[in-house]
């Protein structure tokens, strides 16, 4: 048996950019995550039509953040929208290991090894293979595990890694967000399909 236990909370949307957009510049205003999310709450400012979606969708976003040092979250509202995707991904990549495990072992692998495609299959034998190891997986029902596999592939389309074929998009890094990238977490760069050769700043 492995160690800790992956969590499996995303089934809720995709990247949430508008969202995280909000978030992050309440944040900056604030200077703290719990009177963001209170913020949200009293102002509804994620214009939610029912409080448990409010409270669920929040919450998932402010999870995600709260993985970002200051230097990315100021960072953020600055890049592109391309880039702006490559800092959700690392996000939900810090969040969620099983994701970080899924980027790293199949999506970059799969790029350097100059395999041009990442299909449902990849995600199905990815997951096959880690419930040899993680007991919890066994307990997923097909259904939620479906979901799990739509989530995470809209997740990468959004983020403009994969195409809406299935195709691996290469990351071409700003070097400002390979700068904003604590030393300790440097590793965090192997999240994306791309040579390490191609990140001169890295």
């Amino acid at each position: 048996m492995s160690g800790a236990r992956y969590s499996m909370s995303f089934t809720t949307g995709g990247l949430f950019r508008n969202e995280s957009l909000k978030l992050i510049a309440l944040y900056l205003e604030l200077g703290d995550w719990d009177s963001v999310r209170d913020n949200v709450f009293e102002n509804n400012l994620l214009q939610a039509r029912t409080i448990n979606t409010l409270r669920r969708v929040s919450r998932e976003v402010i999870s995600r953040l709260k993985t970002l040092c200051l230097n990315e979250l100021k960072l953020f509202s600055t890049l592109s929208h391309q880039e702006q995707g490559y800092l959700l991904w690392l996000a939900v990549c810090r969040r969620y290991r099983f994701i970080a495990d899924f980027a790293v072992e199949v999506l970059r692998e799969r790029y350097i090894s100059l395999k041009a495609d990442l299909n449902y299959e990849d995600f199905d034998s990815f997951f096959n293979r880690k419930s040899d190891w993680y007991a919890e997986l066994n307990e997923i029902s097909p259904a939620t595990r479906y979901k799990l596999r739509q989530v995470l592939f809209k997740m990468l389309r959004e983020a403009e890694l994969l195409t809406p074929k299935n195709i691996i998009i290469a990351a071409i890094l700003n070097p400002n967000i390979i700068r904003a990238i604590p030393d300790e977490n440097r590793q965090d760069i192997l999240y994306f399909p791309a040579f390490e050769t191609d990140l001169k700043d890295f």
